[in-house]
């Protein structure tokens, strides 16, 4: 960027930006040859987690050329964002780029793309070796293409676990039926590809503003939640499940269902609360019939991913004995000093029988103690985020005491 003059520098400190690994930010070209300039952060290759450096880097790229077309560019000079300081293999960040302008370009307006070797002229050349096997010319490397190319382990790098649909618990044909609709699996599938997708909030955008909560606190407590429950199988949750911010992952040491929630993905805003309660109550209803935990993500939530403490309160008390009974440790993974001090409040004042029970985490690692690796499925931003704030292996979990 050297070229742009000392006017992009000025820029930038002016305006403070800020991009995080696999973001975008735009800023003017200056003095070089071009109306704007697209900034993005190459993640760290880590071999132990080279699963969320190749999404973070595919998202790199995406980021990018959708940034590029809704900027309205006719032609742009893409540059390897891979450097050999950030340890990524050059042959799997290669595959990566060639592989996610090939599905734009698919799917998208075809502009001219250029793609510059910049500081890295090895990788130029490994990609320009590469290109034909995506974009062949001729028969012959069409047909190289067919058996040189592996089909891609993880398309589009979608996460796992989306949904909790297989329940051990369930008790009555209409539960088994719902959970072998083949259909409704499928769609919820497809919402939650799309809530993993770093344009998560453009295309979860509502079509018109969010119905006004109903206030229920004048129902008898049973018959509430036995009204809410037969709502939860019957209405289109779609909205809510599609945002991915609830599921179960796995099992800890001791069998016990792990339900994962992911703070930043709860827009307040923009989801509807009473649809929000629903599908909480449909998603554990099977599982709090035996013991449970919960982790709780709070990492890079802001104040819009807060739920009002009215609301806090009446799912509290909607729910049923079972529901606190039953939950046997509440961890809390990287919380701030507001929500240590808001979870002493709320645990204190208004939910005092589970207070015991709540655990904060400053990592992810910690919760290795008490569940498998294999068993936690996070956002690939959550193990990003922990690894720049604690490192590597930072926590050695003592099996012998669980």
């Amino acid at each position: 960027m050297m070229g742009a003059g000392p006017d992009l520098k000025e820029e930038i400190i002016t305006r403070g930006y800020e991009c995080r690994t696999g973001e975008v930010v735009v800023t003017p070209g200056f003095a070089l040859r071009c109306r704007h300039i697209i900034h993005t952060v190459s993640p760290k290759y880590v071999a132990k987690y080279h699963t969320a450096a190749e999404t973070s880097l595919q998202n790199c790229y995406k980021n990018v050329l959708y940034k590029a077309g809704e900027l309205g560019a006719r032609s742009l000079a893409l540059c390897i964002i891979n450097s050999p300081r950030r340890n990524f293999p050059p042959d799997v960040a290669a595959h990566i780029a060639l592989r996610t302008i090939r599905r734009y370009l698919e799917q998208n307006a075809q502009p001219r793309l250029v793609i510059a070797s910049g500081a890295c002229a090895a990788g130029a050349a490994l990609l320009a070796a590469l290109a034909p096997l995506y974009f062949p010319r001729a028969p012959h490397e069409a047909d190289a293409a067919r058996w040189r190319l592996a089909p891609d382990p993880a398309p589009d790098r979608r996460i796992r676990i989306i949904h909790n649909p297989h329940s051990q618990n369930s008790d009555s044909a209409e539960d088994d039926t719902s959970l072998c609709d083949e259909d409704a699996a499928v769609e919820a599938a497809a919402a939650f590809a799309r809530a993993c997708s770093p344009d998560t909030q453009r295309l979860l955008a509502p079509a018109s503003r969010p119905a006004p909560y109903i206030d229920r606190r004048l129902l008898d407590d049973h018959e509430q939640y036995d009204r809410l429950l037969r709502r939860a199988k019957n209405e289109d949750l779609s909205e809510v499940s599609g945002i991915g911010c609830l599921y179960q992952s796995g099992v800890d040491r001791l069998g016990r269902p792990v339900v994962v929630f992911i703070g930043k993905w709860f827009p307040i805003g923009d989801i509807d609360l009473d649809k929000a309660l629903l599908y909480l109550i449909k998603l554990l209803d099977p599982i709090v019939r035996g013991d449970y935990v919960i982790a709780y993500f709070h990492t890079l939530a802001s104040s819009a991913n807060h739920p009002p403490f009215s609301w806090l309160k009446e799912v509290y008390t909607v729910l049923p004995y079972k529901y606190k009974k039953n939950l046997k440790a509440f961890y809390i993974v990287h919380p701030t000093f507001w929500t240590k001090m808001m979870t002493w409040w709320f645990t204190t004042f208004m939910a005092p029988a589970i207070k015991a029970k709540v655990h904060n985490l400053p990592g992810v690692e910690y919760l290795y103690s008490v569940m498998a690796r294999d068993q936690l499925e996070v956002p690939a931003f959550i193990t990003e985020y922990d690894m720049t704030i604690n490192g590597l292996h930072y926590f050695q979990p003592d099996t012998n005491n669980t």
